[in-house]
């Protein structure tokens, strides 16, 4: 197969040399060797087993950002991205490690205490502790000033109660940040993040397992709080109310993130459409030698080219501190919609046989589809870049 990650002909950016180029060839081997050839099972199973995630604890693919002290292996975004585009380019994209490691341990590390970065890091770097964070509720999707859950104050407890829904990492995660309302008068004044480790309460419930159109590998789970009590040293931050501030300033990576997985799957799609009309033939010669075929492929790997430039330069501003919200959504929203444009262009292009779930450009056209609604969907990306005019 020709190499997804040298499908666009395009130099490396400087964020991507040395260690970081490493440790992408590194997570691309564990994930074609570890993964891939149980990845059908995973998919039937709907989610991937504990076992493959301590594995990926070992092996240094789980918080990579996250400092050494706290049992990380001290890089950046930058190390981050390279596990996730490895994971897109091989092709196992419903393993949620992305999440795990650049969503939910950053909140620990920026907004954790001394003893709760000690307590809780270096077992999510292991994978003895799988992360999940719990926004999303019923009745609150995009809105997360809609929540409704509820942390209420008893002594030196917080009493949880509430549910949430689409929640990535739900069956198996043992450490959940809870989006709650420590004083409901206070609309998002009064939201603060409170960590859950779920092996250590009761009251806790896990629903089903959500039956998704696509990310099947990956577990997405209703969750249930029902007089779950947490020590108040659960909480994230100095005091109450500080969860709204700290969801918006960590929600640009979260949505640079998604444009990570576009970009990887996009190149991937590319690389194997490429390979796939070289050998198939119809009318007694190659799919690609038909001007419409080369013409789709031209305009995909020109606005492939664009996307990977712009995604490229958004690393490199936020590893300098310098991606602001307006356009972290710019890339989600954008690259998520150029990636559902690629993948189903490219599934025309294999024909019939890209409507066969034997062929990977089907599971990428299944995959493809929620990015446009995760992580805030796009209409609320263009609202947010609006706002900015």
């Amino acid at each position: 197969m020709t190499n997804p990650a040298e499908v666009l002909s395009l130099p490396k950016p400087a964020w991507a040399a040395d260690e970081v180029g490493m440790l992408y060839d590194m997570a691309v081997r564990f994930m074609s060797e570890e993964i891939a050839p149980r990845y059908d099972e995973f998919e039937k199973n709907e989610m991937v087993d504990r076992e493959s995630w301590l594995k990926a604890g070992a092996a240094g693919l789980l918080c990579a950002s996250m400092p050494e002290e706290y049992g990380g292996s001290g890089g950046t975004f930058a190390h981050e991205s390279a596990i996730i585009e490895a994971i897109g380019h091989v092709g196992v994209d419903g393993f949620g490690i992305g999440l795990h490691n650049s969503i939910v341990a950053p909140y620990i590390l920026h907004y954790g205490s001394e003893e709760q970065k000690k307590k809780w890091l270096p077992k999510l770097a292991t994978g003895e502790l799988i992360g999940a964070i719990a926004m999303t509720e019923p009745g609150a999707g995009s809105d997360l000033q809609g929540v409704k859950t509820r942390a209420q104050k008893d002594g030196n407890q917080y009493k949880v109660n509430g549910s949430k829904t689409f929640i990535t990492n739900g069956q198996l995660a043992n450490f959940i940040i809870v989006v709650t309302k420590t004083d409901p008068e206070k609309g998002a004044k009064g939201t603060s993040l409170i960590v859950v480790e779920t092996d250590e309460v009761e009251g806790f419930e896990r629903g089903r397992n959500l039956d998704k159109i696509g990310l099947k590998a990956n577990d997405t789970s209703e969750l249930f709080f029902n007089d779950v009590r947490v020590p108040t040293s659960n909480l994230l931050g100095h005091e109450e109310g500080q969860g709204f501030i700290q969801l918006m300033q960590q929600l640009p990576q979260e949505r640079l993130q998604i444009g990570t997985g576009a970009i990887a799957m996009i190149e991937r799609a590319l690389a194997l459409t490429i390979d796939y009309v070289k050998e198939r033939k119809a009318f007694g010669k190659a799919i690609i030698d038909f001007q419409n075929t080369q013409f789709k492929l031209a305009e995909l790997k020109t606005e492939a080219t664009i996307g990977r430039v712009f995604y490229n330069d958004c690393v490199a501003r936020h590893i300098n501190g310098g991606l602001d919200p307006v356009t972290a959504s710019m890339a989600k929203y954008w690259l998520s919609d150029l990636q559902g444009k690629v993948v189903d262009e490219c599934l025309q292009l294999h024909g019939g046989y890209g409507y066969m779930n034997e062929y990977p450009i089907a599971r990428m056209f299944r995959d493809a589809r929620v990015q446009r609604i995760y992580g805030g969907t796009n209409e609320i990306m263009k609202l947010l870049i609006g706002r900015s005019l």
